[in-house]
């Protein structure tokens, strides 16, 4: 991922950045920590966590609530049972030079007061790139084993940790006595041995089924080490081979030492493995040189690591310096420069994700980084394939960035003579258009409800409890029925039977009853959640709602798409108009037709390019034969203006437009923005202009602001 190198410099943009990288970082941190299954590299969710932290900090009155500055982790999700800490398991603040490692100490010395010169004592230590996890002892015996979840709340393991070897099953006395409380924290790793013959495993018995291409592999040891850990049977937990390494503590009645690394040592005394690199320093000095110790160490230690981190080794100052957010101000992780390889691209496939984001991937001759042979790596977009100017056949330089998702960082055989690699206008999955918003980098399948790549998730979404919120049609069932074949887009859903049902393995009477009685509750849905259920990209609830309360009945809403359709496809650039405008321009004349609050030329140009997909419309007039969503009742006062439509023009200065709108409609009217043969009223206000005059063309009463209020009151 290319570093932003453009800053919002207005309030409306730093809003909008910070708003899709509070989205964007979320889903990340719920595919790393709660699905193992991260989509991007260390490195680059780093920069995203960067970036965050620079527009809050030129922006500190803009950091929303759901700020990924705020967050640790992700909330916990699946079979296990979630317990909240006693403590908090907070995240790290990340440096990534030299020079933010002396800037930490500088930051500890001011925050306490201390001389510029005055000594610092750290601790530093691998950073493994495992599952963080907490150890519960009561009275010296292990009752409780959590994950880190969100920070606040995390997964019960007891069950699966218990089979750890290295993790004792009581403390010893000698050590610690037998403390009320004393709360071990450390990272569970798979060694990279056991990852490798953990993999092999998995083929050979993929191969003794038949299904060799269908091995269920791990891409990296963490998340070997995460999904071994978050099993369902710890029996399965106890087949992998999982390690424990020590580094810290939570809740304690009693420590056994003032300093980290005293009470690091009495961790190593009661059984606990610590990282052997773990080591005190006096200086920044001594702390750097740890850390190049460490590196050049990395490739011979049996697990993976992906920096250093240092803590303050003084408890009582640990304890001053307290935390900010969702990180300690006395620890820091020093993260390490990602591996570099050279090789030659071999062919650049396009893979198209759940919610239809289109992102290169380039094929590699095989070549090892960092002790793994790596044959793919991302190339993020199309904006870095020209950045790069990568094409099949170009010798390349890469790093697995974090260790993670390999990247291509430069392009070794630039050649201007050779044309230039193209991004394909249709998705490789359903043909459908792909498509890309005015500002934005990615590329989109416009299929929708049909592309099978989304299918699952719009499945998900579709029946999800914001949308038709169909109960007892989950994420396994739906996944399941998917890939059985039972269903292949919504309206397949309220064509399942109950003998459809009977004849799966774990569904009785009961179950497969209540599940159809589910589903035929939902055969009405309100207007609104039926179309936010349609997954249109940028139609919230917020705006789905919208929609409904103008439109009122899926007929007048459709239309209005109707209408706009054929505007769309009368709309040509104009000479000399780049894509840019011309996108821009097309967005404003659709949000005109759309007409609705909250609709800008973005969503308007979204809504009418789900529907100007046959796949789509065919989609959705597939579920209205089995469904029929309900018209939008409002609850209207009668009034003069029962009835009728009218045009608000002109300046309003007793009340904003929207609250204009919503008066009318709470008196049974309906608002347009243009006035046409079917106006029954006009409210013009100063400034009015063309509408007005329009209205004196069509004979159509006009009213003033103070008339329009003496109405909404005396309907009240």
């Amino acid at each position: 991922m290319a570093e932003r190198t453009d800053p919002p410099k207005t309030e409306k943009d730093a809003a909008a950045r910070l708003e899709t990288l509070a989205g964007e970082i979320g889903r990340h941190n719920r595919l790393y920590h709660s699905e193992d299954a991260p989509e991007i590299s260390d490195a680059d969710y780093d920069a995203l966590v960067r970036e965050n932290a620079a527009i809050e900090a030129a922006f500190p009155y803009l950091r929303r609530t759901d700020s990924p500055s705020l967050q640790v982790g992700a909330a916990p999700a699946g079979h296990l049972s979630k317990v909240p800490h006693a403590q908090p398991m907070m995240s790290l603040e990340n440096a990534f030079s030299d020079g933010e490692v002396a800037e930490f100490v500088a930051r500890i010395r001011r925050f306490l007061t201390l001389r510029e010169d005055a000594p610092v004592a750290l601790t530093a230590e691998p950073k493994i790139d495992g599952l963080s996890c907490s150890l519960r002892y009561e009275n010296g015996r292990l009752v409780r084993a959590l994950t880190r979840g969100d920070g606040q709340v995390g997964e019960d393991v007891t069950a699966n940790v218990r089979t750890i070897a290295d993790i004792p099953e009581r403390l010893p006395r000698d050590v610690i006595g037998t403390p009320a409380v004393f709360e071990v924290r450390g990272e569970v790793y798979m060694a990279k041995t056991a990852f490798a013959e953990l993999n092999a495993r998995l083929r050979a018995e993929a191969a003794e089924r038949g299904d060799p291409d269908k091995a269920r592999q791990f891409a990296n040891p963490r998340n070997a080490a995460a999904g071994s850990l978050r099993q369902k049977d710890a029996a399965v937990t106890a087949e992998r081979p999982l390690g424990f390494l020590a580094h810290g503590w939570g809740e304690a009645s009693a420590l056994p030492g003032e300093t980290q690394h005293a009470v690091v040592a009495a961790l190593r005394a009661m059984g606990f493995p610590v990282a052997e690199g773990f080591t005190r320093v006096e200086t920044v000095e001594g702390a750097l040189e740890a850390y190049r110790r460490i590196e050049a160490e990395r490739a011979d230690l049996p697990f993976d690591i992906d920096g250093v981190v240092y803590k303050v080794d003084r408890l009582d100052w640990q304890q001053r310096l307290g935390s900010v957010a969702r990180a300690p101000r006395w620890a820091i992780a020093h993260k390490f420069p990602a591996e570099q390889a050279q090789t030659t691209l071999k062919a650049i496939d396009i893979q198209v994700g759940r919610t239809g984001k289109l992102t290169p991937v380039a094929r590699l001759e095989p070549v090892t980084v960092g002790g793994v042979v790596v044959t793919n790596a991302t190339l993020h977009n199309a904006d870095e394939i020209e950045r790069l100017g990568v094409r099949p056949g170009d010798r390349v330089r890469l790093q697995r960035a974090g260790d993670v998702i390999p990247q291509i960082v430069e392009n070794l055989t630039p050649d201007a003579e050779r044309p230039a690699w193209r991004f394909p206008a249709r998705c490789p999955q359903c043909d459908s258009a792909a498509e890309r918003e005015a500002g934005e980098v990615d590329w989109r399948c416009s299929g929708g409800l049909i592309c099978p790549a989304q299918r699952v998730e719009r499945l998900r979404h579709f029946v999800s409890r914001r949308a038709l919120d169909i109960e007892g049609l989950g994420t396994t069932s739906i996944e399941a029925f998917f890939h059985d074949g039972l269903i292949a887009q919504p309206a397949d859903i309220f064509r399942l039977r109950r003998d459809d049902l009977l004849e799966r393995e774990g569904w009785g009477e009961i179950s497969a009853d209540k599940l159809i009685d589910a589903i035929d509750a939902r055969r009405t849905p309100p207007l609104d959640r039926f179309l936010f259920a349609l997954g249109i990209r940028h139609v919230g609830e917020v705006t789905a709602r919208d929609l409904a309360r103008h439109y009122r009945s899926w007929a007048d809403f459709r239309a209005m798409i109707d209408t706009a359709l054929e505007k769309r496809a009368a709309i040509t650039p104009a000479i000399g108009e780049s894509d840019d405008k011309l996108l821009a321009r097309t967005g404003k004349e659709l949000a005109a037709i759309v007409d609705t609050t909250g609709v800008g030329p973005e969503v308007a140009l979204a809504l009418v390019d789900f529907f100007a997909e046959k796949h789509n419309r065919d989609a959705v007039d597939d579920l209205l034969a089995e469904i029929s969503p309900a018209d939008v009742v409002h609850e209207t006062s009668e009034s003069e203006v029962s009835g009728l439509t009218i045009v608000f023009t002109g300046s309003l200065e007793s009340l904003s437009r929207d609250e204009a709108k919503a008066q009318a409609e709470m008196l049974g009217a309906r608002v347009s923005g243009s006035v046409s043969s079917k106006t029954g009223l006009v409210v013009a206000g100063p400034g009015a202009g063309s509408k007005l005059k329009k209205a004196g063309e069509f004979g159509i009463r006009v009213i003033d602001e103070a008339e329009w209020a003496r109405i909404v009151h005396a309907a009240r």
